[in-house]
């Protein structure tokens, strides 16, 4: 979510098609209605946001599998028992599957998608994470309360992400709320 609060606060024109989004949700309810499972449905744009900047900042930059039996790669045979290092972080940087990859760009996820397993924030096949699901709705709600509620500016515009173990940023993300009813 935090990454997703920094791209949006610097790229007025996908925070303005989020908003746009968001506010006809929100125009369509009735005072003091929550959201429902429809209204997660319509957050197609707002998801694919989201997409993006899980294939830009994924939570988790590495994982480790074991082989489960001989298989050839690229011509080298990996045995059986043998550790593998996946990295999300240039798999997902993978101009092959995502042209001009550093370029932010949430068309990437109109349609089908990328390639399976060439975007994996959430793990792939039968180890996918379980929670990928709440996750995405939590993370639609936060962000439809966030957008519909307040206006903000980053206390430092150019905060970064930093790529370690986790993502981080560099100052916290200190941020200056203003309410959208004032």
């Amino acid at each position: 979510i935090v990454a997703t609060v920094i791209y949006l606060s610097q790229l007025p024109a996908v925070y303005d098609a989020v908003l746009k989004e968001q506010t006809e949700i929100a125009e369509s309810k009735d005072e003091g209605e929550w959201l429902n499972w429809e209204d997660i449905q319509k957050m197609n744009y707002t998801w694919n946001v989201v997409c993006e900047v899980l294939r830009l900042q994924p939570p988790a930059n590495e994982t480790f599998r074991e082989a489960i039996t001989d298989f050839m790669y690229e011509g080298y045979l990996i045995t059986k028992g043998t550790k593998l290092y996946v990295t999300v972080f240039s798999t997902h940087k993978n101009p092959e599957y995502f042209p001009d990859p550093h370029k932010f760009d949430p068309s990437r996820f109109e349609g089908q998608g990328p390639p399976p397993f060439s975007y994996v924030p959430f793990g792939g096949g039968p180890r996918m994470c379980p929670g990928k699901e709440n996750a995405r709705v939590q993370i639609l709600v936060f962000i439809y309360n966030l957008v519909t509620r307040y206006k903000w500016e980053m206390v430092f515009p150019d905060e970064k992400m930093v790529a370690d173990l986790v993502p981080y940023t560099t100052h916290g993300l200190p941020l200056h709320l203003f309410s959208r009813k004032s």
